[in-house]
């Protein structure tokens, strides 16, 4: 044991769990917290100009694979801040380290008005968070903070917040430090594993459904591995892109955005022309649109046991690790079934009648195309909430995991630049671009400063239609032209980003927009680039 305060056992906790990088924004309740970060070099704190981009970096820099990303703010408001950026990880299964402050201990539920005061601020944070718990005394402190990564680590990754009173951050104590805990991945039961083999290698035709828990789990490899096995085709979630490489001759792409029928289209197999998919693979997701399934047997591999058969009731369920039961999956296989002819040529097939069916929508396709070129593969997108993020999700293709990075269920405005900047601090080596509209990127267009204070290099695309788009084209559409408090009034966007010393340019075309991104992606400070368009088509009632 050694005697120190709490703060000094937080900071020291955090750095033994791995962390290099806190997000913060730093008040009254948390000095104590801050004068022990000045002592740790190891840890560099970042301080953002809003709360809500603490865990929106923090929420980037863990999908981006920097690791746990950290977060730090002041009980009340600064907490209630950050939650919208907490809930966009928890809808994600994003792994995110909230830290908070609290009032006075002794005052915690008496409702005096202490400054900051939020009653009762666990309660509050509990809906978007895993776990969450308060530490009171300074030796409680690595406990707490041992139990945070312990969730962080284990089974479904997903947010976790700890808060600690100005009192316990301040007081000295004997305290011992704990060492990491190293993750334990789920491993599948074996009998569920030997039953789901054989009814794949029974079935004429299945299809491999990936959704973000494979990203999650790092199961690239065992996935591709048992879909060449099976020579099965693999269809990716928005939130599982790039766990196979669009490049892949058994990759489908991305599931559409409604009224996705891959999983009925009539394919060529071995069973005969016009044959359906008759058995799914689903690996890593909720299957939330179950109505794009045809009726057909699941087999769904989630690490979270309450996804299993929730949406979907012609379910069998297995519970584990994604990468270890598709492991698993792939050696039962092979012990009980020959590998499959190349079936290639059927799955090139069903792609195209994929591409056949589907209808372009404009401008969308043209810009994404320009950004796709410009963007070399190992570059991370942050799609943002606007038209080209929305039609992204579909769309954009992608090669790598963890290169594509979402709202999920969510569907925040404002997430995108600051996770974008979280995600460039994690992989600053790589190129990293940011799709907003105007509406939502003036959410967090502060965080600019941050940018350029820590010389974090992302590029921001603002896609500006004077306008909350989606709003006013519904209004327009579906209320006859009633349109209110969907238009809006801009800054000159290249004035703004110039004020913060940000290098921005305007591109009026698709062919433009490339040009720019390819120079902004060679400049060694963030940039901006304003694309002017009109109203755009929905990207939702024709995909599919």
């Amino acid at each position: 044991m050694a005697k120190m305060t709490g703060g000094q056992a937080l900071v020291k906790s955090l750095y033994r769990e791995g962390v290099r990088v806190v997000f913060g924004l730093p008040g009254v309740q948390l000095y104590h917290a801050m004068d022990a970060f000045y002592d740790e070099p190891g840890i560099r704190f970042i301080t953002t100009r809003h709360e809500q981009a603490t865990a929106y970096m923090a929420d980037g820099f863990s999908r981006a694979g920097g690791g746990i990303g950290t977060a730090l703010v002041v009980p009340g408001p600064g907490l209630l801040n950050a939650s919208a950026a907490l809930s966009t990880a928890y809808a994600a299964s994003s792994p995110v380290m909230m830290v908070s402050g609290q009032i006075e201990r002794d005052l915690i539920g008496v409702n005096r008005g202490m400054l900051h005061e939020v009653d009762d601020q666990l309660d509050i944070v509990r809906p978007v968070t895993k776990w969450a718990r308060r530490a009171l005394d300074p030796a409680d402190v690595p406990e707490t903070v041992h139990q945070a990564f312990h969730h962080l680590k284990n089974g479904r990754p997903r947010p976790v917040e700890i808060e600690i009173p100005p009192e316990t951050l301040a007081e000295s104590a004997d305290i011992e430090l704990l060492e990491p805990e190293a993750p334990r991945a789920l491993l599948p039961d074996p009998a569920r594993i030997a039953e789901a083999a054989r009814l794949l290698a029974a079935a004429d035709n299945p299809l491999i459904w990936a959704g973000g828990g494979t990203i999650a789990s790092g199961a690239a490899d065992a996935l591709r591995q048992l879909a060449e096995r099976l020579q099965s085709p693999v269809i990716a979630t928005a939130e599982g892109k790039g766990i196979i490489s669009d490049r892949h001759p058994l990759s489908l792409g991305s599931l559409w955005l409604r009224n996705d029928t891959v999983a009925t289209d009539p394919v060529p197999s071995p069973a005969g022309p016009g044959s359906p998919h008759d058995l799914i693979l689903a690996v890593g997701t909720r299957l939330a649109f179950p109505a794009w399934l045809g009726g057909q047997q699941v087999i769904q591999i989630d690490v979270d046991a309450d996804e299993l058969g929730r949406n979907y009731a012609n379910t069998y369920g297995i519970h584990g690790d994604a990468r270890l039961s598709l492991e698993a999956l792939h050696a039962a296989v092979a012990n009980i079934a020959p590998a499959r002819d190349d079936r290639t040529a059927a799955v090139a097939a069903q792609r195209a009648q994929r591409e056949q069916a589907r209808i372009t929508v404009e401008p969308q396709e043209s810009y994404l195309a320009a950004i796709r070129a410009a963007l070399p593969d190992d570059g991370i997108l942050v799609a943002g909430m606007t038209q080209l993020g929305y039609y992204s999700r579909a769309y954009f293709p992608t090669y790598q995991p963890r290169t594509f990075i979402t709202s999920s269920y969510s569907g925040n405005l404002g997430y995108a630049y600051p996770t974008a900047l979280g995600a460039k601090v994690a992989q600053p080596d790589r190129a990293v671009v940011a799709l907003s509209g105007d509406g939502g990127f003036l959410f967090n267009s502060q965080e600019m400063a941050t940018a350029v204070q820590y010389g974090i290099n992302a590029v921001v695309i603002v896609f500006n239609d004077n306008a909350y788009g989606n709003v006013l084209r519904d209004q327009q559409n579906r209320f006859t032209g009633r349109t209110i408090g969907a238009a809006l009034h801009n800054p000159d966007f290249l004035k703004l980003a110039d004020a913060y010393g940000v290098n921005a340019v305007r591109a009026q075309t698709p062919q433009a927009l490339e040009t720019a991104l390819r120079q902004c992606l060679t400049h060694n400070a963030p940039s901006l680039i304003e694309v002017p368009v009109g109203p755009m088509p929905t990207p939702f009632d024709r995909l599919g």
